[in-house]
C-alpha cells in the first residue's frame, strides 16, 4: 500500500527564526525578509510574528491569523507582556524535527514527494556542514541516503509482496481491474478533500499551536483531529452513496457483471476514507512531536494484513476461471473486509501513541481562534491542484479499463507495473531526495544561489549515478523480471510477460521523474507553491492528448505499454518545463557541470545494457520462457549489466564514483 509514496503538493517549512549568528534557523516568512533586528535587541525568546510557520505561498490569509504575513515587525500591533513564571530556568530543550507530510506511490503522473526530516534547529553551521557537508558535496549526502535507503527498502518489499500475491489471487483482469479501481476511489477521495490541504495548512497549524498553546497544542489537536474526523465520516457516507457515479467516472461501464462487482467493492472500499483521515493526522501529531518510528512502520502492518487476505483469498477460491460472474458473494466480503481492514489497522495502531506525545484522546468541539476559515483559502488551491493531476489519472484508468474488456490488459496490470517502475526511485531516488533536501533549503534561506544550484547539479547528477544502470537493467530483463514477480495463479506467463514489456518501454523515464521531483524541491525551498502547479499543469497538458492517442494507435493488448510510454515522455516533459524556469529564476544550472557527467552515465549504461543484451541472446536456448528460466536471465543479466556499468563509470572517471570507491579501499586498507 503506501509507503511513503510519497507528494508533490506543497510542503510547510519550519517556524523558527533566528536566533544568533552561528546558528541556522529556518526562514520565517517569503523572501524577500525582513532586515536583521540590532543584537541589543534580540530576546531569548522569539516574538509572536518570527514563531509564526512560513506558508509556502505566494499569497497568504489576513495578518490575523497564523498564516498571515508579519510584514515589518514595527506595524504589528501591540502584544501584551507575557506574565513571567517563577520558575527556575530549565535546561534548553531538546531540538525539534519538522515534519513534511508525504503520501505514497500511485499511479498518477507525479508521485509523491517523500518526507523530509528536519534537522535539529540549534545546530551551527559547522555542526551541519560536518553532518551534511558544504553545497555540491556528496559525501554527507550518500552517507545519510544510504541509511534512509535501508529504512526504505523494508516497506517497498513488502509493498512488493503484496503486489505478488494479489496478482495470484485476482489475475489482471475484470476481477482485479473492478477491485483496484474501487481500492483507488478511498485513497482519491481523501487526497482530493484532506490530504492536499493537511499538507498545506493542517501541519502549520498544529506547530503555530504547539509552539505558542499553554498546552502545548493539545487541545488544539484534539478540535481539529475531531473536527477532522467528522468531516471525514460525512464525506465517506456520500462517497458510499455516490459509489456508482464515482466507478463509472473511471470506466467501469459495459459489462454489468463488472460493475456490480466494482459497485459493491467500492460500497465496502470506500469506508477507507475515514482511517486514511484518522492515521495521516496522527501521523501528523505524532511526528511534530517527535514520534518517527511507529508512523513509519505502519503501512508495513497494512502490508501484511493484505497479503494475508490473498492468501486466503487463493485458499478459499474453488476451481474454474475467476471471474465477475464466478466470484463468490465469500470472496467478494473477504477482500472487501481484508483489505480495510489494512488501513484501519495502519491508523489505528497509531492513536495509543498519541497520549503518550501529550495529545489524550479526547473529543474536543469548537472552530474558534482555529484558523481554519482563513487558511481555508490557502487549501483551495491545493485541492485544485489535486484535481488537475486526477484528470491524468482519469483518462488513463478510463483507457486501461476500456482495453480489459477489448481483451487486452487494463488498469490492474498499469498499476503493478507502475508500482515495480517506481520501486528503484522509491528506494534510491526518494533517499537521495529525503538527504539532500534540508541541505538545499537552508542555502535557500541564506539566499545563496550558487549552494542551491549545486546541490540540483549534485542531486540530478547522484540520481543518475543510482538510476541509469537500473534502467538499463529494466530495458533488457524487463519481459523477463515481470514473468518473475507476477507469473503466478490467476496471472499467466504471457500477460506477466506483457507487463515485462510495458515496465521494459517505459524504463527511460527513471531519472526525468526523480530529476522532477528534485526540481519541485527546489521551488518549495524557496518557498515557491505555485510554480509547481503550473508545471504539473503543463504535464498534464502534454500527458492528456497522448494517452488519447494511445487506444487509437495500438492494439488492446499493447495499451498498457503504451500508458506507460506516455506517463515517462510526461516525466520528460517535466524536467524540461522545470529546467527552463528555474533557468529563468536561478540565472543558470551549472550545465556543464551537470550533463557532462549524465551523459558519460548514459553511454555507460548503454554499453552496459547491449552487452547484457548479447549475453542473454546467446544463453537464450539454455533458459526457455518459464518462471525458473526467466529468474536465471534475471540473475545473469542483472550481474553483467552492472558489473560492466560500474567499470565503465570507473573507467569514465565519473567523480560521483571516486569517493565510495575510495572510502571502500580505505576499509578494505584498515581491514
Amino acid at each position: 500500500m503506501r509507503a511513503g509514496p510519497e507528494d508533490d503538493r506543497p510542503v510547510a517549512e519550519d517556524a523558527d527564526a533566528p536566533a544568533a549568528d552561528d546558528v541556522v534557523r529556518r526562514p520565517h516568512r517569503m523572501p524577500p525578509p525582513p532586515p536583521p533586528r540590532p543584537a541589543h535587541e534580540r530576546s531569548g525568546r522569539p516574538d509572536a510574528a518570527s514563531a509564526l510557520p512560513p506558508p509556502p505561498y505566494r499569497a497568504a490569509p489576513p495578518p490575523s491569523t497564523p498564516f498571515g504575513d508579519p510584514g515589518p515587525v514595527s506595524s504589528l500591533p501591540p502584544v501584551p507582556p507575557p506574565t513571567p513564571r517563577p520558575l527556575p530556568s530549565p535546561p534548553p530543550p531538546a531540538a525539534r524535527n519538522r515534519w513534511v507530510p508525504g503520501a505514497a506511490d500511485d499511479t498518477q503522473v507525479m508521485t509523491s514527494l517523500p518526507p523530509v526530516p528536519r534537522g535539529p534547529l540549534g545546530e551551527r553551521e559547522a555542526e551541519i556542514q560536518a553532518r551534511e557537508g558544504v553545497p555540491g558535496a556528496s559525501r554527507g549526502i550518500l552517507r545519510a541516503a544510504g541509511t534512509m535507503a535501508v529504512a526504505t527498502l523494508v516497506s517497498r518489499v513488502t509493498g512488493l509482496l503484496r503486489t505478488m500475491v494479489l496478482a495470484a489471487a485476482l489475475g489482471v483482469l475484470l476481477v482485479n481491474d473492478a477491485y483496484t479501481t474501487a481500492n483507488t476511489l478511498p485513497n482519491i477521495v481523501y487526497e482530493l478533500l484532506l490530504g492536499g490541504v493537511l499538507t498545506s495548512v493542517v501541519v502549520p497549524l498544529l506547530v503555530h499551536a504547539q509552539e505558542h498553546d499553554r498546552d502545548g497544542g493539545a487541545a488544539y489537536a484534539q478540535r481539529l483531529a475531531t473536527i477532522a474526523t467528522a468531516g471525514l465520516v460525512v464525506v465517506t457516507g456520500l462517497a458510499i452513496l455516490l459509489a456508482p457515479l464515482l466507478t463509472s467516472l473511471y470506466g467501469i461501464t459495459d459489462d454489468p457483471e463488472q460493475v456490480r462487482l466494482a459497485n459493491w467493492l467500492a460500497r465496502i472500499l470506500l469506508i477507507e476514507i475515514v482511517f486514511y483521515g484518522v492515521g495521516a493526522l496522527a501521523q501528523a501529531i505524532l511526528n511534530s512531536r517527535d514520534v518517527f518510528g511507529p508512523p513509519a512502520w505502519a503501512p508495513v502492518l497494512n502490508n501484511v494484513i493484505v497479503i494475508a487476505t490473498g492468501v486466503l483469498f487463493i485458499a478459499a477460491a474453488g476451481p474454474g476461471e475467476l471471474t465477475p460472474a464466478t466470484i463468490t458473494s465469500g470472496q467478494v466480503w473477504l477482500l472487501g473486509i481484508g483489505t480495510t481492514l489494512g488501513i484501519a489497522v495502519q491508523a489505528l495502531v497509531l492513536l495509543p501513541l498519541l497520549p503518550k506525545a501529550g495529545v489524550p484522546l479526547r473529543p474536543r468541539w469548537g472552530l474558534k481562534n482555529t484558523g481554519l476559515r482563513e487558511a481555508g483559502t490557502l487549501g483551495l488551491w491545493v485541492i485544485g491542484y489535486v484535481a488537475v493531476s486526477q484528470v491524468g489519472v482519469i483518462a488513463a484508468t478510463r483507457i486501461a479499463n476500456a482495453a480489459t474488456r477489448e481483451g487486452g490488459l487494463g488498469s490492474s496490470a498499469f498499476q503493478y507495473v507502475s508500482l515495480l517502475f517506481q520501486m528503484p526511485y522509491g528506494i534510491i531516488g526518494v533517499a537521495l531526495l529525503t538527504a539532500l533536501v534540508p541541505r538545499m533549503s537552508r542555502a535557500a534561506s541564506r539566499r545563496d544561489i550558487p549552494g542551491v544550484v549545486s546541490d540540483l547539479s549534485l542531486g540530478t547528477r547522484l540520481s543518475a549515478l543510482g538510476l541509469l544502470p537500473v534502467t538499463a537493467v529494466l530495458c533488457v530483463l524487463g519481459p523477463d523480471l515481470g514473468i518473475v514477480v507476477f507469473a503466478r495463479g490467476n496471472t499467466g506467463v504471457a500477460e506477466a510477460e506483457a507487463m515485462g514489456t510495458a515496465l521494459a518501454v517505459g524504463a527511460f523515464g527513471l531519472l526525468p521523474l526523480a530529476v522532477t521531483l528534485l526540481q519541485l524541491r527546489v521551488f518549495y525551498a524557496m518557498k515557491d507553491a505555485r510554480t509547481p502547479t503550473l508545471i504539473q499543469v503543463g504535464m498534464v497538458a502534454v500527458r492528456v492528448p497522448l494517452l488519447l492517442l494511445v487506444p487509437a494507435l495500438v492494439e488492446p493488448g499493447q495499451v498498457v505499454a503504451g500508458l506507460m510510454l506516455v506517463t515517462s515522455i510526461t516525466y520528460v516533459a517535466g524536467w524540461v518545463i522545470g529546467d527552463l524556469v528555474l533557468r529563468a529564476r536561478l540565472g543558470g544550472l551549472a550545465t556543464r557541470e551537470t550533463f557532462v557527467p549524465v551523459a558519460r552515465m548514459i553511454a555507460v549504461s548503454a554499453v552496459a545494457g547491449g552487452v547484457g543484451w548479447l549475453v542473454l541472446r546467446v544463453t537464450d536456448d539454455l533458459f526457455g520462457t518459464s518462471v525458473a528460466g526467466s529468474l536465471g536471465k534475471v540473475l545473469i543479466g542483472t550481474v553483467v549489466i552492472g558489473g560492466v556499468a560500474l567499470a565503465g563509470l570507473v573507467v569514465a572517471r565519473v567523480p560521483e564514483v571516486r569517493e565510495p570507491l575510495a572510502a571502500v579501499r580505505a576499509r578494505m586498507g584498515r581491514g
